[in-house]
């Protein structure tokens, strides 16, 4: 650069004036060097070092000056500097707004060409345009044929040929459009349509796939070829792409569907086990033939036998829905679906069959019934299960009370034991039941068993009320029944089979406690019955006993004669009830005879006057003992369970001669008896009619006082079901009003 001409470029400040800046500094420094001054000089022996701090401060200020001045002329140049490159930069804005200037002139004159070469370009199109016309139109004229051909060859399925001569339409049509600029001519306004045909003609032809695959395998290759073809070739931008593989994939569905799952082919109500054998035969088929003859036709990624597979397994699925939403199915209904869901679809008949490839598995598929279809099959069945089984049950017991009111004794088996098929049929009925569900699910089985045990429960329940009004009828003489007991002790055989038989309703993998209320509610059915019988019995010996003790029955034997007569009388058809029951109705009718014997004892109606009638009752009492004991024997009673021993005991109570030793035969008494009372023996003391006061009161406090009596595994209770004597004045020594 030129110093000349930097220095003109230099810029000079005018005379007088002065930088405020510098102006404020130099005022703040000397306040600031006043207030130092004065603080340092302000002793007077400071004084003396004036000149020493004059020179360093004079120092202090040349070195400052000397600094500022080089920074001041450093700031001048660079000022310097920029103004001369602002300078530079003017002068070359300047020359570009010239150049742009006349660029924009040159472009406004090329623009003014442009609008007159304008009308030429339009004439060079249109001639190129023209021009492609003239050599295309021998084609175009034959376009109309062409699509009337392709059509004919639509309609008679020569899809491949229609092919070809649709892409060789839709390519000139391409040509065309690109040799016109993108002008459409109506000619080809129908290739539109043409397309759609063909796609509809190979869609309906892939969806009867099964049909062609026997009859006329070329027209579903040509179909799945087109198909293929279309679905490889490079669409232009100006065209939609027609997805005619998904459309086929999408009509092999649909026509499988439609023909094994339309809505004419559903079955009605009572006809889904047709329904479903005809399935269990023609999926197996269809899934063979798709092996064989579809898939050779169709390319490997179809994967036709899979596919066939899952479409199959679906449109069933959703069949059985729709099947299941709609009116409640029947027992048998609900059965069938239920096992052929679960075993027969998915078993080696259908499809896990051995001769079906892999690709036709559907075990890892969405099963055919949801959990909650199957609860809801399975409560459906049980319900009406329910139903149907509280419908027989009550025919087989209104049958069975029909036949108590007969003028002939019950029916009997070979044995000769009484004997009716209603315990078999109610067995049967609930064991087929239970037996059946088990081909469907345990979880089945196990609410059918649950039913089963519910409604023989209820069974035995209304059993034994008829049974009630059956005895109360009786007894009242509403309607006398010629065979009364017979028909008890036939409803006691009847009580025995199903005890006996109940077992069978238990299934493998129940609970063994499950069969409990079922057995709680036989036992309460034969102790009822029991009763019965034995409350006939007590009719035909209380007038007998109502004479017991007197003096007649000490010097004969004809009173307990007329009862063992009349008893074995009763009890002559007992034999004809089959054992364990047979026993358990002896031992109580024996039991029975007996308590009626020791609530007679205890009535009062006797007392001994003398050691003679003592030793008479004594031996009255032996040979009573004995003459029960052969009776029950006879009928068959086993003599470890006979109650009759007691008047053995009660004998030697009398029979002790010397009164001051009845405490001791008390005691024994007590120990083989717990359950006798100090009434019982006041009684039994009275009929002695020897005992002291004191006598008595040894002989009681020896019951409180002695021993308690061991227990005895077995021991059924007796003197408790004595009704207690009202105390004799002599043995109210020990009530508190008496005393």
């Amino acid at each position: 650069m030129d110093p000349t001409a930097k220095d003109e470029m230099e810029p000079s400040l005018p005379p007088g004036s002065e930088w405020p800046e510098q102006e404020r500094a130099e005022q703040l420094a000397r306040g600031a060097a006043l207030k130092w001054a004065s603080g340092i000089f302000y002793r007077p022996e400071q004084l003396a070092r004036l000149g020493q701090y004059r020179s360093r401060e004079v120092q202090r200020t040349c070195s400052l000056e000397a600094r500022i001045k080089s920074v001041v002329q450093s700031y001048l140049e660079g000022v310097k500097t920029g103004v001369w490159q602002l300078a530079q930069a003017l002068e070359a804005v300047q020359g570009a707004r010239e150049a742009l200037g006349q660029a924009h002139g040159l472009l406004r004159g090329m623009a003014k060409a442009a609008q007159n070469l304008e009308p030429l370009r339009e004439q060079v199109v249109q001639h190129k345009q023209l021009q492609a016309l003239s050599q295309l139109l021998p084609r175009l004229r034959a376009v109309p044929a062409a699509v009337v051909h392709t059509q004919a060859l639509i309609d008679a399925h020569r899809l491949l040929e229609a092919y070809v001569g649709l892409r060789e339409l839709e390519q000139l049509q391409e040509e065309t459009w690109a040799s016109l600029g993108g002008l459409e001519l109506p000619v080809f306004e129908g290739l539109g349509p043409l397309a759609e045909a063909l796609g509809q003609a190979v869609e309906a032809a892939v969806g009867a796939a099964g049909q062609l695959a026997r009859e006329d395998p070329a027209l579903l290759v040509a179909a799945v070829r087109v198909a293929e073809v279309e679905a490889g070739r490079t669409t232009p931008l100006e065209q939609a792409p027609r997805d005619w593989r998904q459309r086929c994939l999408r009509a092999l569905e649909e026509g499988l569907e439609r023909v094994h799952f339309g809505t004419p082919l559903l079955p009605g109500p009572g006809a889904l086990a047709g329904w479903l054998e005809a399935l269990r035969v023609a999926l197996p088929a269809e899934l063979a033939t798709a092996e064989a003859l579809i898939a050779p036709c169709c390319p490997p990624h179809y994967k036709v036998v899979r596919l066939w597979a899952r479409t199959l397994h679906g449109g069933l699925r959703r069949c059985l829905q729709q099947f299941l939403e709609g009116p409640e199915l029947g027992a048998a209904d609900a059965f069938t679906l239920l096992h052929w869901a679960l075993h027969v679809y998915l078993g080696p008949e259908m499809m896990g069959s051995l001769e079906l490839g892999p690709e036709a598995d559907v075990s890892q598929l969405e099963p055919l019934l949801t959990l909650e279809n199957i609860e809801q099959l399975e409560a459906t069945f049980v319900s009406k299960v329910r139903a149907s089984v509280v419908q027989w049950l009550q025919k087989a017991l209104d049958g069975e009370v029909a036949e108590w009111g007969r003028e002939q004794e019950p029916d009997t088996d070979p044995s000769g034991f009484y004997h009716s098929p209603m315990p078999a049929i109610v067995l049967q009925i609930l064991e087929e039941n239970i037996r059946v569900t088990s081909l469907v699910s345990q979880s089945l089985q196990r609410r059918v068993h649950g039913m089963a045990l519910s409604e023989l429960g209820a069974f035995l329940r209304s059993f034994n009320d008829a049974l009630i009004r059956f005895s109360r009828d009786h007894l009242r003489g509403e309607a006398v029944v010629p065979h009364y007991v017979s028909y008890l002790l036939a409803a006691l055989n009847h009580q025995s089979a199903l005890s006996s038989s109940v077992s069978v309703l238990q299934p493998e993998g129940v609970v063994s406690g499950a069969l409990a209320p079922v057995e709680a509610a036989l036992d309460e059915l034969q102790r009822r019955i029991c009763r019965l019988v034995l409350e006939a019995l007590l009719l035909e010996l209380q007038p007998l006993f109502a004479a017991l003790p007197s003096r007649h029955w000490l010097s004969s034997p004809e009173l307990l004669n007329n009862v063992c007569e009349r008893t074995a009388r009763f009890c002559r058809n007992f034999w004809r009830v089959r054992n364990p029951a047979f026993q358990v109705l002896l031992a109580e009718a024996e039991r029975t005879v007996v308590l009626q014997y020791l609530c007679a004892l205890m009535q009062g109606r006797l007392v001994c006057r003398g050691a003679d009638e003592r030793n008479q009752a004594a031996e009255r009492m032996q040979q009573d003992a004995t003459q029960l004991r052969d009776l029950f024997l006879d009928l068959g009673l086993e003599e470890s369970v006979h109650c009759a021993p007691v008047l053995l005991t009660l004998r030697k109570l009398l029979n002790l001669h010397d009164p001051t030793m009845l405490g001791l035969e008390v005691a024994s008494l007590r120990q083989q008896f717990p359950d006798v009372s100090e009434e019982h023996i006041s009684a039994l003391l009275d009929l002695r009619g020897d005992v002291s006061r004191e006598q008595r009161l040894a002989a009681l406090s020896s019951l409180q006082d002695g021993p308690q009596p061991s227990p005895r595994a077995g021991r059924r209770a007796l003197f408790s079901l004595v009704p207690a004597p009202t105390p004799s004045p002599s043995s109210c020594l020990f009530s508190g009003s008496c005393a």
